[in-house]
């Protein structure tokens, strides 16, 4: 058996893979949808197995077909990087799978679609919008987005910009239970709890003090925690980029104004080393500007 022969259909069979069909397959490999089913075909005949499971309702991989997924799709995407790293920066192609905080996400989302997608027609995107620390590797990302100190000696950090903190809450709460002056007075108002790895992360000032926050609802996303603070739960731990619009039109207040929280950083993360595909530069680049001007806003 020699695959070496078969470098078509393997880009085929990864692409089918990755699109979820012969035709959107078709489309990225520049072939006729009849010419990725050949492929895939002739390779199934040299494996002596059946990669797909075909319906006229969905395509799906049989055990042998995951297997093959996940020795082949490694390969061809090492290929693709290493001609990705010595390409002109202007000319990104390919696959970018990357994932953003979520409420990062909501505000560059827009400026994504018709800024930089519109000027890399040749590339394709994944994006993940989750809290979620997802694992690089092992989940196959090009490049992660996180806010915080985070620490992970098998990848490579690049910091984007530093983020302004703030305690916000619904005036409506707050008429309730009144705006605190004190730390203590804080403790007692109840808050929307921010979950990390299942736990509820403590709240820690620019002095050193910290507060472990109490409430009834607890929330792994930013979305969940604005959401909360809208409806008036309790008191939410947010990047002030991120709730900026809800302050401005009232919605939200912020809560203990005078007693400064500590910026954190938005790093991106990924595992290539010092060749970083130019797909990942060119992405990078464009959410460290685009986070810029929310952070200066």
């Amino acid at each position: 058996m020699n695959l070496l022969n078969q470098t078509a259909s393997l880009v085929a069979f990864v692409r089918v893979v990755e699109s979820g069909s012969f035709s959107a397959a078709a489309r990225m490999v520049g072939m006729t949808p009849s010419a990725v089913s050949k492929g895939i075909a002739r390779l199934e005949a040299e494996l002596g197995a059946t990669l797909f499971r075909r319906s006229t309702r969905q395509l799906s991989l049989t055990g042998e077909g995951q297997a093959f997924f996940e020795r082949v799709a490694p390969l061809l995407r090492g290929l693709e990087d290493s001609a990705d790293a010595i390409r002109a920066a202007g000319d990104a192609r390919g696959l970018l799978r990357a994932s953003l905080p979520s409420e990062l996400g909501r505000l560059l989302m827009p400026s994504i679609a018709s800024d930089f997608l519109a000027h890399h027609e040749t590339l394709s995107l994944e994006l993940s919008l989750s809290d979620r620390h997802v694992d690089v590797i092992r989940e196959g990302y090009d490049v992660v987005f996180r806010v915080g100190n985070v620490q992970d000696s098998d990848l490579r950090a690049r910091r984007l910009a530093l983020l302004e903190m703030a305690l916000v809450a619904s005036p409506a709460l707050l008429a309730r239970l009144g705006q605190p002056t004190s730390l203590e007075a804080l403790r007692a108002l109840p808050f929307a709890r921010y979950l990390l790895h299942g736990r509820v992360s403590p709240i820690a000032f620019e002095d050193g003090a910290s507060i472990q926050p109490g409430g009834r609802i607890a929330l792994d996303t930013g979305a969940g925690l604005r959401a909360a603070a809208l409806q008036g739960l309790g008191v939410a731990h947010l990047m002030k980029c991120t709730v900026q619009e809800d302050l401005d039109r009232g919605d939200l207040v912020e809560v203990m104004p005078q007693r400064r929280l500590p910026a954190l950083p938005l790093q991106a993360m990924h595992a290539f080393g010092g060749t970083t595909p130019v797909r990942v530069r060119l992405f990078t680049d464009f959410i460290a500007q685009q986070v810029g001007r929310l952070a200066a806003g």
